[in-house]
């Protein structure tokens, strides 16, 4: 079983990307063995109401068993606690919030509000560090990156909450998991479609030193090739069970419904 978390579909809006229809994104699956994507809507992240594909999300997943949907909610906008118990209701296996697209405060009250209802429901939060490398961004896109602290400080914003964090490289995902009580780190899952192999290691040396219960197999695709994930996981020198780990059992883990929850 191979579990991409990370995975998007629809048109990115500021340049021509091949492969974005949910039919090209099974392709890409069937082409590296992923057994189930959760998808998000790309081009809602850049939208002023990232939650008006949610419903195009819902039916498309409703349309292809291998699909999870990770509905887009911004807390500063009206109806988004009645999102959060649609995402419960349909089984999502987690929710995304990307602030820094949205224009929205990392650290004030909304998404603070956002975190405590996303807790209380059972539902992980999954935040971007970043969609494109700086050398390639568009010069409409001045989004800029979400910094470690923010990521430190939500985890401790509430003790249930827990965190999917996609895009990050090797520096931000020590600074913040050295920089986290161990409570902390331990509700924190990090993608690995950032971070480097061989011939740098730089994920081998972060299994080691965070754990190998703390990463999720994640690839970014459309916007990155599916293939290099997979080539991190072939070269690097795991067991057969840390890969398994890597590729669903941490992903079956975060979205699995916490003992005494709502949902």
């Amino acid at each position: 079983m191979r579990i991409d978390v990370n995975c998007f579909v629809g048109a990115y809006p500021f340049r021509r990307v091949p492969g974005t229809s949910p039919e090209s994104v099974l392709r890409a699956c069937d082409r590296v063995g992923i057994d189930q994507a959760w998808i998000s809507h790309l081009p809602s992240v850049f939208w002023r109401d990232p939650g008006a594909g949610n419903a195009w999300l819902y039916e498309t997943a409703k349309r292809q068993e291998r699909f999870r949907p990770v509905p887009a909610i911004h807390p500063g906008l009206a109806g988004w606690a009645e999102a959060v118990e649609v995402a419960a209701r349909e089984a999502a296996p987690a929710v995304r919030c990307d602030p820094i697209y949205y224009g929205v405060d990392p650290t004030g009250p909304e998404l603070n509000a956002l975190l405590s209802a996303c807790a209380e429901s059972g539902l992980p939060l999954m935040l971007a560090v970043r969609l494109e490398d700086a050398r390639q961004r568009h010069p409409n896109d001045r989004a800029g990156e979400l910094p470690p602290w923010i990521v430190r400080s939500l985890v401790r914003s509430h003790p249930a909450a827990r965190l999917i964090i996609t895009h990050a490289d090797r520096g931000f995902v020590e600074e913040v998991h050295f920089g986290s009580t161990p409570e902390e780190a331990g509700r924190i899952w990090w993608d690995i479609c950032w971070i480097w192999g061989p011939p740098e290691d730089h994920l081998e040396l972060l299994l080691g030193t965070v754990g190998v219960e703390r990463f999720l197999f994640g690839t970014g695709q459309p916007l990155r090739i599916p293939e290099s994930t997979v080539a991190k996981l072939d070269l690097v020198n795991v067991t057969s069970d840390q890969r398994l780990l890597i590729e669903s059992r941490n992903a079956e883990t975060v979205s699995a419904m916490p003992s005494g929850s709502p949902r």
